[in-house]
């Protein structure tokens, strides 16, 4: 078996292993009021619920006010175009509509109920979906072969009065769009003059022609083909949506219509465009090769042909991916939070402009180390805003609201857009946008990371998703036999070094670094028999690797106390530069927004200086991460120092006030009131203001410890770390029986502290 054959295996079966794991599937549904006790159900339930049921029929608008109505959106499907797959049926297309449905949650916070429709008659398809669309606030049509799907949206548009999209149609139109409007001023091109080739003839080509007019493009300026070429005056039996794009034109092909074009939009199939035809195109040609996931033509062989070309693909590893999701979640929030009675083409067009404008302004820091570049300014490689930008949710948003309002189509309006905007970053949390990002980043310039462990099912398992997302260049340490041998019995293939501490293969290295840690040791209680010896177990051998330059980042712990493996790496690792004492931090991410709490492994009870190092230390990590630290010193009370501890704490903060006016930085300050606006406005002269902390340094290691571990126990929250600061090497040392994802988490975390050593 070749090793495509064996990757693609691979990813076949993680792909089912991922959909198969308890709770099955990608969705669930979660009460969103409490349940605990009786009264709450009696509320919930019967009699209480009879309330709501008479204030709705009184008033049949006020089931936004007291229903999930208003946050709801169904996606469905027939399942007769799905994806690449084609008419696989309502039961095989539920993965990916689930999939829609995850989507719609982590980028704009719109739960999802997702429906598979067995019906292909497009009317009783309709009468199934006006059925049901009381229970929903939106509607959004995903996978329906066209031309049905024309017919079904146009319908349903007409005779529902909820926001309703087809995606597939309108969803590139949108994005696309707003990537033709700012190449075209790239390219000192004007959209009224220039001659454009669309290949492809579907859902999403017709919705991207009929959005391009819109703008300005003049109609007798589009040449459209479809598999049997260009639809021109010749051809004979055209569904009516082709009709409306007949050329009178003798071209027949699409090298002939490319000639002198200025724009080529590929929706069809990969590699269609030859670099000959490429050529043939006007000065400074626009190229959208959307095809997945081969492009018309790939991006390297395009740039290579024409260094004037501005290209964008529908793939995420090249300059300027079209990608729905730069739309659907937005345009869909905006509507609900206007309670739009449709989706118009005057909101289509904001979202268009809207995000041709977020490509035009500054970058934020997030996005910039999202993708591992110092600097992303408009031009001809970023005319798109990328994925992770944080704007995306607000600006596109809210656009789509104001333009339902002055459209005449909102249910409501929205008085003060400037709370709005609040209120949707509040609604939208950074958590797993911030694992995203981190991988991201690690995946832009991976580096190597040796794990310990090797023979661990979770430290292979996470290995080879290391290896196959191309976050780092893994390693594995341990008894080499022993890991092989777990391999096997796995099922897991991964063609990576494993280091064996004991084999004759590192006999030099033993050597080496029995003189390193002689060296470093020989006054600290280490004499040569005992370094010889040490070498030889993984826990030191690891940490010399790093020392070395053997590896670039290493990951230990895993089956031992956190103690005993830190111990070596602290023997071994030296501290940066004016750092007292090592400290560790845990990085915890809620559904609003990440929490870091420090120190949760090494410091037992810090003096007020130490605090003051930790608080430093903590700082300086989580701007890393690109985001404004906010920190509070924990204490038992607030803002008083009556208890020693809390003297501690406040002999802390002062000198924070007094070295580094600038952080933002207050305590003494209970949790709940740190973490609370309400609370913190009892206290206006904090420099915290109203704004709550998302950094909590606790003022013992008992306390800190036993927090994260509750709500790493309770599983109310992802954990990622402890992320060790102060060291002047990439190494982090995992808890115990730590799950496959903290351990690709603080990977990727070694990863990027690596990439961090490599610019200094």
């Amino acid at each position: 078996m070749s090793k495509n054959s064996r990757d693609q295996n691979a990813f076949d079966k993680a792909a089912l292993d991922y959909h198969s794991q308890e709770p099955k599937g990608k969705i669930e549904v979660i009460p969103s009021k409490p349940h605990s006790s009786q009264r709450d159900l009696s509320l919930a339930y019967s009699p209480g619920v009879a309330v709501p049921c008479m204030a709705i029929h009184d008033n049949p608008q006020s089931v936004y006010d007291y229903t999930s109505k208003g946050n709801l959106v169904a996606v469905i499907s027939n399942g007769t175009a799905v994806l690449g797959l084609g008419d696989i049926g309502p039961e095989a297309s539920k993965p990916v509509m689930e999939g829609k449905g995850l989507l719609f949650k982590i980028f704009a916070g719109i739960n999802v109920f997702d429906i598979e429709i067995n019906e292909k008659d497009p009317d009783k398809f309709i009468e199934t979906v006006k059925a049901i669309a009381p229970t929903f606030g939106g509607i959004n049509l995903e996978d329906i072969k066209a031309p049905e799907a024309f017919y079904i949206e146009q319908r349903l548009k007409e005779e529902l009065d909820i926001p309703l999209m087809h995606d597939d149609q309108h969803g590139t139109a949108i994005i696309s769009a707003a990537a033709l409007i700012n190449a075209l001023e790239i390219a000192g091109k004007k959209i009224a003059e220039v001659k454009m080739v669309i290949n492809g003839a579907g859902a999403a080509a017709i919705a991207c022609a009929k959005l391009y007019i819109s703008l300005g493009l003049n109609p007798d300026n589009i040449l459209m083909c479809d598999s049997k070429g260009v639809i021109n005056h010749k051809r004979e039996n055209l569904t009516p949506e082709k009709l409306d794009f007949v050329s009178q034109t003798n071209i027949a092909t699409l090298e002939e219509a490319l000639k002198g074009a200025d724009v080529f939009v590929g929706l069809s199939k990969g590699n269609v465009m030859s670099p000959e035809m490429l050529l043939s195109m006007a000065e400074k040609p626009i190229v959208f090769a959307l095809a997945n996931p081969d492009p018309e033509i790939s991006y390297d062989l395009a740039v290579a042909t024409r260094p004037d070309v501005m290209m964008a693909t529908g793939r995420s590893d090249y300059p300027n991916q079209v990608n729905n999701v730069l739309g659907f979640p937005y345009i869909f929030r905006g509507a609900l939070d206007v309670q739009a009675r449709g989706i118009n083409e005057a909101m289509k067009l904001a979202a268009v402009y809207a995000l041709a404008e977020i490509a035009k302004e500054p970058v934020p820091e997030m996005v910039k180390l999202a993708y591992n570049v110092r600097d992303i300014s408009f031009g001809k490689d970023y005319f798109i805003p990328k994925p992770f930008d944080n704007r995306l949710i607000t600006k596109v948003s809210m656009a789509v609201a104001k333009a339902a309002m002055e459209s005449g189509i909102a249910g409501k309006s929205i008085e003060n857009f400037e709370e709005y905007e609040n209120q949707l970053l509040d609604r939208m949390g950074r958590d797993e946008k911030l694992v995203r990002m981190m991988q991201n980043r690690a995946k832009a310039n991976p580096k190597r990371v040796t794990l310990g462990n090797g023979e661990e099912y979770n430290i292979l398992k996470a290995a080879q998703i290391l290896q196959e997302e191309g976050i780092a260049y893994p390693s594995l340490l341990g008894n080499k036999k022993l890991i092989r041998e777990k391999m096997e019995e796995y099922g897991i293939t991964l063609d990576i070094p494993i280091i064996d501490p004991n084999d004759d293969e590192q006999k030099e290295s033993r050597k080496k670094f029995r003189k390193t840690l002689w060296d470093k040791r020989n006054r600290k209680g280490i004499n040569e028999y005992k370094a010889k010896r040490y070498v030889r177990q993984r826990d030191y051998f690891g940490p010399l690797m790093l020392e070395h330059g053997d590896t670039d980042a290493l990951i230990v712990g895993f089956s031992k106390s956190y103690a005993s493996v830190l111990k070596p790496v602290l023997e071994i690792i030296d501290k940066k530069p004016g750092v007292n004492k090592v400290a560790a931090m845990m990085m915890i991410l809620t559904e609003k927004k990440p929490l870091f709490f420090a120190d949760t492994s090494i410091n037992k009870n810090p003096s007020a200086e130490d605090l003051v190092d930790i608080a430093r230390m903590a700082e300086i990590t989580v701007k890393s991460f690109a985001i404004d630290p906010r920190i509070a010193m924990l204490g038992f009370e607030n803002f008083s120092a009556k208890a020693d501890t809390s003297k501690k704490v406040a002999a802390a903060v002062k000198m924070l006030h007094e070295k580094f006016p600038k952080m933002v930085v207050d305590g003494e300050i209970q949790p709940d009131f740190a973490l609370n606006a309400d609370h913190l406005a009892d206290y206006p002269f904090s420099k915290l203001g109203s704004n709550p902390a998302n950094v909590l340094v606790f003022p013992n290691l008992e306390s800190a410890n036993l927090s994260y571990k509750i709500i790493r126990g309770m599983k109310a929250a992802q954990t990622i770390g402890p992320i060790l600061m102060g060291l002047n090497q990439p190494v982090h040392v995992l808890q115990m029986r730590s799950s496959v994802d903290e351990i690709v988490n603080l990977a990727t975390i070694a990863v990027l502290d690596a990439q961090m050593k490599d610019k200094k």
